[in-house]
């Protein structure tokens, strides 16, 4: 696994450690009743070795506005755009960017160090702007599995053309639905996220990334704020 894969993935390990991997286990085996566990092992599994994949997702929010997941490998890199902004993970930094202005402006700051796990605030932005991250789709799964009171109810569905497990929750914090595809992608939330309404489902999907996903925004101001940045 390439050092630099650790600015995403730690986060997605470090709330699916307590739980036992089963594999691939699907919600559609016969005969047996999954445990709330292993329905949340099994979803939170396929988030995390998306991590370690190469794709391109496009979502629809309400309203008609759209945003993006895009990751690479070798380096490990993310980039997620949301409705006015940006937010790039990579080796060398991580850049916030904003799009609302005549021309975009973006900071950029140190990465997360190898084998450190990033905070959630990290995904903070993103998710005020309605682009519910995978991390925090395993955090509320996880969450919902400890919870004793909460019921929890597996389905199928397909999204954008790719079979996806699902979970409806329903929890004293908030009730939610998830789907997430075969290959581990985010296929669909609706729910609330720190008290705020979500919604977002996945429109299409690419195994191959544009380079130029990791990059600024054409013509954009960049303020360099990592150690001996200008």
């Amino acid at each position: 696994m390439p050092a630099a894969s650790t600015t995403l993935r730690m986060l997605a390990v470090s709330v699916i450690a307590s739980l036992t991997v089963t594999g691939c286990q699907t919600f559609e085996d016969a005969g047996v009743a999954m445990g709330r566990s292993e329905i949340v092992n099994d979803l939170a599994a396929r988030l995390d070795r998306a991590l370690e994949l190469t794709y391109s997702a496009d979502y629809q929010l309400p309203g008609g506005q759209r945003a993006a997941i895009v990751q690479a490998q070798d380096p490990a890199r993310s980039a997620y755009t949301y409705p006015g902004g940006q937010l790039t993970v990579t080796p060398d930094a991580i850049t916030r960017c904003t799009t609302t202005g005549a021309r975009p402006q973006c900071t950029l700051i140190a990465p997360p160090t190898p084998g450190s796990k990033p905070t959630v605030t990290l995904f903070g932005e993103a998710n005020r702007q309605g682009l519910v991250t995978p991390p925090v789709v395993v955090g509320l799964l996880t969450a919902a599995a400890l919870d004793p009171q909460a019921v929890i109810k597996p389905s199928d569905t397909t999204v954008a053309g790719h079979h996806a497990a699902c979970v409806a929750v329903e929890s004293s914090s908030g009730d939610f639905t998830a789907c997430v595809t075969t290959e581990g992608v985010l296929g669909s939330f609706t729910g609330p996220v720190d008290g705020k309404p979500m919604e977002l489902a996945l429109s299409d999907y690419s195994a191959t990334v544009d380079e130029q996903a990791f990059d600024p925004p054409a013509g954009a101001g960049v303020v360099d704020r990592r150690p001996g940045g200008s």
